[in-house]
C-alpha cells in the first residue's frame, strides 16, 4: 500500500495514520513494546515478510518512535528500542485491543493487562480528565480545537454519532 500523508486533512487521526497506518506497523510496535526488540523475534511473532518488516522498522526509526541500537559487534546485530514517542503508542494499542476483545475475540481476550501498582487485571478505560468518569461514546461530542481551520470552526460542536434506536433505550446520559 503506498504511503499517503493525508496532507489535505487537518485531522490528528489522519496525521497519526500517516505514521502508524501502514499494514503491520501497529503489530510491529506491539512486539517492540512487549520486549521483542530483534528483527528475527519481531518477524517470527508478526509473520511479516522481511522486506516489509525492514521498511516498517525504518519508518518507525525515521519518525522517532524507535531507536536502532547495536547489541553486538556484527553489523546486523541490531535491536529496536522504543523512544518516549514510541511508548506513547501504548494507549492506542490498549484501546484497539479492548475493541478487539469486545468485538472480535469470541473466546475472550488473548492477553490481559496487569496494573503493576496494585497487581490486578487493569481493565483499562478512558476517563474524563475533569470528573474522572469513564468516557462512553454516547456522552461525547467534538468541538473545534486551537488547531482547527475555518471549516472546522464553522462546524461547531459535533456528536460522535447516535446509536441505533434499539440500543438507545439502555443509555443513561450524565454530565460532567
Amino acid at each position: 500500500m503506498p504511503y499517503r500523508q493525508f496532507a489535505d486533512q487537518n485531522c490528528s487521526i489522519a496525521a497519526a495514520l500517516a505514521v502508524m497506518g501502514e499494514r503491520w506497523t501497529l503489530l510491529v510496535m506491539r512486539e517492540v513494546l512487549l520486549g521483542r526488540r530483534r528483527f528475527a523475534e519481531i518477524r517470527e511473532r508478526v509473520g511479516v515478510a522481511p522486506n516489509i518488516l525492514s521498511d516498517r522498522l525504518q519508518t518507525l526509526v525515521e519518525q522517532g518512535l524507535l531507536e536502532r541500537l547495536r547489541y553486538g559487534k556484527h553489523p546486523e546485530a541490531l535491536e529496536y528500542v522504543p523512544t518516549r514517542k514510541g511508548v506513547d503508542v501504548t494507549p492506542v494499542l490498549i484501546a484497539l485491543g479492548r475493541w478487539g476483545d469486545d468485538h472480535a475475540a469470541p473466546l475472550g481476550p488473548p492477553r490481559v493487562y496487569v496494573h503493576t501498582s496494585c497487581n490486578h487485571d487493569a481493565q483499562p478505560q478512558l476517563h474524563c480528565g475533569h470528573c474522572q468518569r469513564p468516557l462512553v461514546p454516547q456522552e461525547l461530542k467534538v468541538r473545534p480545537g486551537p488547531g482547527a481551520d475555518a471549516a472546522q470552526r464553522a462546524e461547531g460542536l459535533l456528536p460522535i454519532g447516535p446509536l441505533p434506536a434499539a440500543d438507545s433505550d439502555q443509555i443513561s446520559v450524565a454530565s460532567c
